[in-house]
């Protein structure tokens, strides 16, 4: 994949994730807006009914005081009767109808105190009915006794009733005009705001702490919870107790202090899975990008890599065809020397190979942790003279020299002396190649706590930070173009760092270009 398509993809993909990221926001402020929208619903609809309610529960009560006076058995005072008569003859029957409609209206006068009302002497109180009449008559004997009062018709019917639609008119009409003016508390309490307030509200879903209060033309009244408070951003409110023309002083209030939370837990599951898919995608679509970007460094590395193998390589097989070539000439045939000569440089060059590819295979079973590795108690001043035997020699070829400062007390550690001793070798061989003067290195040992700390120093080139980042990742070397004036194909460090660790220890490098580098392994102790 090119540079400049990789480059594309990844764009791409982050503006399709930063997309579906507003797209979950903007789903959820709209569902919660939508919900707030519901809820104002269902609070004006509550409060509406509660209103009602308690409208109906005054009249009711109205209603059963006045018609327990007119049950008491009291006359009225005055009547009114205003009515319709008619007559109808039918010559085929020879039959004389009579039809009579009357309206009667009968006022009471009652003392106010009946009603509770305080401020009139005395109230009119009127009862309309409706009576209606038929009588039919023979001619005859209609003729005859045409002025008697006591005369039988041949058939009667009669129809007595309230005027139950125009008195309950009227009778309301009444109510509102008689308590337009009555303090609210004696027409209420809170207790029954409260109740009605609670009852409506858990059947339209809202099941949460409120505060109430009803208000005089924008002043407060008794009628009130303990703690409201009116806010015009969260308060709703209806109108109570309207006159006959609609209008009205007093409001009922409602606010509700955990109203946001009570927004926010409805929509709460979806917002959780919302945010954990979210999250889901966000964290899977990281890794991939990382993978992404890791596995082309590691082609990178490893197309680095065979070419340094390539470039290692090279010069043994060159060396040995040369001494084959030579050992083919028939002057070398009887040349016992140069043959032995010949012979060990091939030998030697293919130890090198070898030992080049055993390198590969140890790393790669490191990894899979098929590498066994047995640990014995040893003593790590014992490796640390071991491993500068091996390369001490090559030191002092190069006029350099490496000095041991062993100053810890104790050294006893459980690790594998030759997979230990070639970690040792590895780092001070690093130290020999990198120093482009005479290597000059010195080996220190110290006790902090129960660990022994072990530090490797050498004046050599250095190393910048980044490289320090990297330097312990399998297949990497400092790039230096293509110059190989250093061997080695970057898996030295790669397998300290996995053999230190698997003696449960740590190893990292302190370095400065152009000053040298000091790397530092830290092992546990044993008693």
């Amino acid at each position: 994949m090119g540079r400049k398509l990789f480059v594309l993809l990844v764009i791409l993909m982050s503006l399709s994730l930063i997309g579906i990221i507003f797209v979950q926001i903007y789903f959820i402020n709209n569902t919660l807006d939508n919900e707030g929208k519901q809820f104002t619903l269902n609070v004006k609809r509550s409060l509406s009914n509660v209103s009602k309610q308690v409208e109906d529960k005054e009249l009711r009560l109205f209603s059963d005081k006045y018609q327990e006076m007119l049950n008491s058995g009291k006359n009225p005072d005055t009547t009114n009767i205003k009515g319709i008569l008619l007559y109808s003859y039918d010559n085929v029957s020879n039959e004389t109808t009579i039809y009579q409609n009357g309206i009667l209206e009968e006022s009471f006068k009652v003392p106010s105190l009946f009603f509770d009302i305080g401020g009139l002497d005395s109230l009119n109180i009127s009862r309309i009915s409706n009576q209606k009449e038929i009588k039919v008559f023979k001619k005859s004997t209609f003729d005859n006794h045409e002025n008697q009062l006591h005369i039988t018709p041949e058939r009667s019917v009669m129809q007595y009733n309230t005027l139950d639609d125009m008195e309950k008119k009227m009778f309301e009409i009444t109510y509102r005009d008689l308590f337009k003016n009555y303090p609210i508390y004696k027409r209420v309490s809170s207790a029954d705001i409260a109740t009605f307030l609670s009852k409506q509200f858990k059947e339209n879903g809202i099941d949460i702490d409120f505060e109430f209060a009803i208000y005089d033309k924008d002043l407060a009244t008794k009628v009130q919870s303990n703690n409201f408070e009116l806010d015009p951003a969260t308060t709703y409110g209806i109108p109570m107790f309207l006159d006959n023309d609609n209008e009205g002083d007093f409001k009922l209030y409602v606010n509700f202090p955990e109203r946001r939370k009570f927004l926010w837990s409805s929509i709460l599951t979806m917002t959780v899975l919302s945010i954990v898919f979210t999250l889901i995608i966000i964290l899977a679509y990281t890794n991939a990008i990382y993978q992404i970007i890791k596995q082309r460094k590691i082609s990178q590395i490893k197309t680095d890599f065979i070419n340094n193998m390539t470039h290692e390589f090279k010069t043994p097989i060159a060396t040995i065809n040369l001494a084959l070539d030579a050992m083919k000439n028939p002057k070398m045939i009887n040349d016992r020397e140069k043959t032995e000569r010949y012979l060990k440089m091939i030998k030697d060059e293919n130890k090198r190979m070898h030992a080049q590819v055993e390198n590969v295979l140890r790393i790669s079973k490191l990894e899979r942790n098929e590498l066994n590795i047995d640990k014995d108690r040893v003593k790590l001043h014992d490796l640390i003279n071991d491993a500068v035997s091996h390369v001490e020699l090559i030191v002092e070829n190069r006029q350099g020299y490496i000095k041991c400062h062993l100053t810890a007390d104790k050294s006893s550690v459980l690790a594998n002396k030759t997979h230990f001793t070639n970690v040792l070798v590895n780092i001070l061989d690093n130290a020999i190649k990198y120093s482009d003067d005479a290597p000059k290195i010195d080996v220190i040992t110290e006790n902090v706590g129960n660990n022994i700390i072990l530090k490797i120093a050498d004046q050599g080139n250095g190393m910048s930070k980044q490289v320090q980042k990297k330097v312990f990742e399998k297949f990497y070397r400092e790039h230096t173009g293509n110059v190989h004036n250093v061997k080695g194909h970057g898996l030295g460090l790669a397998y300290v760092k996995q053999m230190v660790e698997d003696h449960q220890g740590h190893v990292s490098v302190e370095s400065e270009k152009g000053k040298g580098s000091t790397f530092i392994i830290k092992l546990p102790l044993i008693s």
